[in-house]
């Protein structure tokens, strides 16, 4: 019987044979952060080594760092996958998420530039053209780059580290995709308001939104569906 080839295989670019490992890793990373290989996906060692032109030891070295990051696991009689978070999980990462960008506002706020503001404002526009369009995919994507965008004028470089590992990590759920439209247009409506309060320098205003969007978003990460093979079924996400 032959055996299906990875999804993951055929969305891997190659720039070169004999790609150096940094290249490699990079690679692997930027496919599963793409969110076309869906948690649970198979990363056959063999067939990825060889579609780089290179022996399966940069390869493995590249998903151990992986790993690492949280964005692969491995399991001795099953291989490489795609890492698979359970329910659990997956709500504690949103949290660690909230945790860091509210901690970032204050500083952002201060310390934001001209070409801050008009990044933030660029950003909510684009997620309402997302809104307008009915396209969730567009609208996952530019909620990670609307949320970045409020953090990165603190210039809190360590945390702002932390806050995209840890936004990596929830990455391959793809959540924005598998919510009801109305639940985006809610979320969204939060994200008009962050603007307004960051334009108008009130802390008080935006940490008080930031506070309320984060209840709402948790609210409805909920709402996902646990028998689609996106979330582990592990037992322990239900108790």
């Amino acid at each position: 019987m032959l055996r299906r080839r990875s999804v993951l295989v055929d969305r891997l670019v190659v720039q070169q044979p004999g790609s150096p490992q940094q290249a490699i890793l990079d690679e692997l990373r930027r496919v599963i952060l793409d969110g076309a290989t869906p948690p649970g996906t198979p990363i056959p060692l063999a067939e990825v080594a060889d579609l780089f032109g290179v022996s399966q030891i940069p390869v493995r070295e590249s998903l151990k760092t992986l790993i690492g990051e949280g964005l692969v696991a491995h399991r001795s009689n099953s291989g490489y996958t795609v890492a698979q978070l359970t329910v659990q999980e997956l709500r504690e990462m949103y949290i660690v998420r909230e945790t860091l960008e509210a901690a970032s506002l204050a500083s952002a706020v201060a310390n934001a530039t001209d070409a801050d503001r008009a990044a933030i404002v660029a950003a909510n526009d684009l997620l309402q053209q997302a809104i307008d369009n009915d396209d969730p995919l567009t609208y996952h994507r530019q909620s990670r780059h609307f949320h970045l965008a409020l953090a990165r004028p603190s210039r809190m470089f360590r945390l702002l580290h932390m806050l995209e590992s840890a936004w990596n990590v929830t990455e391959p759920v793809q959540s924005m995709v598998h919510v009801a439209p109305a639940h985006r247009a809610a979320l969204h409506a939060d994200h008009r308001h962050m603007v307004e309060a960051f334009l108008a320098d009130d802390v008080e205003q935006l940490l008080t939104v930031a506070e309320l969007h984060a209840q709402r978003l948790n609210s409805v990460i909920a709402t996902l569906p646990t028998d689609t093979g996106l979330l582990s079924a592990d037992i322990s996400s239900t108790q």
